[in-house]
């Protein structure tokens, strides 16, 4: 769910949480002051819309109905370091010190005044390199702007299903590492899926059919056997 201000899109923030009256709270008060805002009420939405809108701040609760908020940071941890930002009733200091351990970035405790969270999200907003903002990869014959969901090789328009492109989007913003199986399975299919792994397989053959000259000998995406799958840049590739 994506809702739109007068901000750029750097400006995007992420609510998570399954509350749809708090959600509405905070999207109404973030876009008031120009930020943007998408909205997830489960963890498994709040993960695909990392992978492929690539927010600039994580607004998080804890509670989710398919799985804790705290597991959602250790996950994201693994592929980004977006500024998350956790909002909950929990209060012992026990609970903060292990979410900040965990990779969340800064802690609210419910009730909280507006001002307060508006101040903390200035604060980590200014934490962001100016580098990470999603630029189009030019690699050859192919090139791939996830920003207007645009593929192109040879200067036609490669059409991908949503899974193509959300994979896609995951090994580009994530060039030169390797992606293990099961990472990949939970982002497309969510936490709880099972015996996905030949689907996962055949989306990956289906994507190099349509970006790679010669699936058989790819260029971009390659498997890592028994691991998962890594996208190589022409500069990785000739080193």
């Amino acid at each position: 769910m994506y809702n739109s201000a007068h901000n750029s899109k750097s400006d995007l923030i992420l609510i998570v949480d399954d509350d749809t009256s708090i959600r509405k709270i905070l999207r109404i008060a973030l876009e008031a002051k120009g930020y943007k805002t998408s909205e997830a009420a489960s963890k498994k939405e709040a993960i695909e819309l990392i992978a492929l809108d690539s927010p600039k701040l994580v607004l998080l609760d804890l509670q989710l109905p398919d799985g804790s908020g705290e597991d959602l940071v250790k996950e994201i941890r693994q592929w980004t370091e977006i500024p998350v930002i956790v909002l909950s009733v929990m209060s012992e200091d026990e609970d903060k010190i292990r979410l900040l351990d965990s990779g969340a970035d800064d802690y609210l405790t419910k009730p909280f005044s507006m001002g307060e969270l508006l101040a903390r999200i200035r604060t980590a907003l200014r934490r962001i390199p100016l580098e990470e903002s999603p630029l189009p990869w030019q690699y050859g014959n192919l090139k791939i702007d996830i920003v207007n969901h645009l593929i192109l090789k040879n200067n036609e328009i490669i059409r991908l299903t949503p899974t193509e492109f959300q994979l896609l989007a995951y090994f580009v913003k994530n060039t030169g590492k390797v992606l293990t199986y099961e990472m990949l399975i939970r982002i497309i299919w969510g936490e709880s899926a099972q015996n996905e792994m030949n689907s996962l397989r055949v989306h990956v053959a289906q994507l190099r059919k349509k970006i790679e000259d010669n699936p058989g000998l790819p260029k971009w995406l390659f498997t890592e056997p028994g691991i998962g799958y890594r996208w190589v840049s022409p500069s990785q590739r000739e080193n």
